[in-house]
């Protein structure tokens, strides 16, 4: 990782207007494709019913429920498809590639038939588009990451580096924006019966304006390395990157938990456990949320100052020591104020490590396997550990061992501070590259 002593490149203010754009161009696409992902999780209750009837509403989640694992478990396949891509054709490509694909599947949705029209065909299909929409969010994340780290200013790739969690924060918040405006435009049935379809023609239609700013955007990987023979090949990533792979492995594991933990699971563990009205714990991590989202930058900042190991091995330490203190003190807060601080405590730890986690990652390889390092290590890292959160608390809040929840967050948090002192102290890659 750059040091603390790292040098600002001097840039002319064209060179400098063209890399914001690039990064503007490049986040955009993310910010949709993390919205049109999350949409179906915040409108399922309402579309439920069309695609799975049952006289009983939990099989009808349920079953919604296993649609959305399932574009969960298609990202290591993005992952590994469109990092290929990227380093074999272009970021550029894979990108464009990528958002049209999140484009389809959310259109595709939009204008489903449902189960009374077509009958079984109607959750095939949907099952479909969610893992177009799987394989395309699974494959976004290490391109983006690998396109913004090689375009962003030196001496600021931090600063930079932090728009991926800004806009992929940021569209979970319009997700969740867009269906609180329809609630309070279309009534209960209204909304059952046409108005769930709405947030995902939004979708499709931000992707199209998205797909337009990337076209203009400059290919940053050359012709050299893309003809290179290990350029986006498994086996030389294995073969010649293992530890860089396994290190990258570890540390997302941990940052992955800890941020699902504070992030999705949260607004139901203020309900379940913390005896919290579901609409204040809606209000605390909608706040929190955007509180998350401001604080990237800044810490993407800090990074840049402190260097970007120090940064990493502060969350792994922060996130041991504090994960335990304060999950037991939410689970007994009785203030909504007191929850919203502990929470937003929480998320700024995991700051240290997601304002600058694709940058991270994208320094351990180099550009003829970056996006397949990236992307592959995190769509693995985040199916297993980061997609089971909610699961693994749950289940282990069933059986009477919520606290084991704890400790198991704890433990993947010092793995995260152990394999952060495998990182580094000047970044092999990427940091002469451009």
């Amino acid at each position: 990782m750059t040091t603390p002593t790292a040098i600002t490149a001097h840039y002319t203010g064209e060179e400098r207007s063209k890399r914001i754009f690039a990064i503007v161009g490049a986040s955009s696409g993310n910010l949709v494709e993390w919205f049109d992902f999350y949409v179906y999780a915040f409108c399922a209750i309402y579309f439920a019913p069309a695609f799975f009837p049952s006289d009983n509403p939990t099989v009808q989640l349920v079953n919604t429920a296993g649609v959305f694992a399932a574009g969960f478990l298609m990202r290591p396949i993005g992952g590994w498809i469109f990092g290929r891509l990227a380093d074999k054709h272009g970021r550029k490509n894979s990108m464009l590639i990528s958002i049209l694909m999140m484009c389809f599947g959310s259109l595709l949705i939009a204008c489903l038939p449902t189960y009374n029209s077509i009958g079984v065909w109607a959750p095939i299909l949907l099952l479909f588009a969610r893992l177009l929409q799987g394989l395309s969010v699974g494959g976004e994340y290490g391109t983006t990451a690998t396109y913004m780290s090689e375009v962003a200013l030196k001496g600021q790739r931090g600063f930079f580096a932090s728009f991926q969690y800004v806009t992929l924060i940021g569209g979970q918040l319009l997700a969740v924006s867009l269906v609180v405006i329809l609630q309070q435009f279309l009534s209960e049935d209204e909304l059952r019966a046409y108005g769930w379809r709405i947030p995902f023609v939004v979708g499709a239609c931000a992707a199209l304006i998205s797909l337009y700013l990337r076209r203009s955007l400059k290919e940053t990987s050359s012709k050299e390395m893309r003809e290179n023979k290990d350029a986006g090949s498994i086996s030389a990533l294995f073969r010649d990157h293992k530890a860089a792979f396994i290190t990258v492995l570890g540390y997302t594991a941990g940052g992955s938990l800890i941020f699902y933990t504070f992030t999705t699971y949260m607004q139901k563990y203020l309900v379940n456990t913390a005896g919290m009205p579901a609409k204040t714990a809606s209000y605390i991590m909608t706040g929190a949320l955007f509180l998350y989202m401001c604080m990237q930058p800044l810490f993407g900042m800090l990074a840049d100052k402190i260097g970007r190991r120090n940064s990493m091995l502060w969350f792994g330490a922060l996130g041991t020591l504090c994960t335990v203190p304060i999950l037991l003190s939410l689970k007994s807060v009785s203030s909504p104020f007191m929850a919203f601080v502990l929470i937003t405590v929480a998320l700024a730890i995991v700051s240290f490590y997601t304002s600058i986690s694709g940058l991270v990652k994208a320094e351990m390889f180099p550009p003829e396997v970056r996006a397949l390092g990236v992307g592959l290590a995190y769509a693995v890292a985040n199916a297993i550990f980061g997609g089971s959160a909610e699961y693994v608390a749950l289940s282990l809040k069933a059986v009477g061992m919520e606290n084991s929840f704890y400790w198991y967050v704890t433990v993947m948090m010092a793995v995260a501070f152990l394999f952060s002192l495998r990182l580094p102290k000047q970044a092999k890659y990427l940091h002469h590259d451009l």
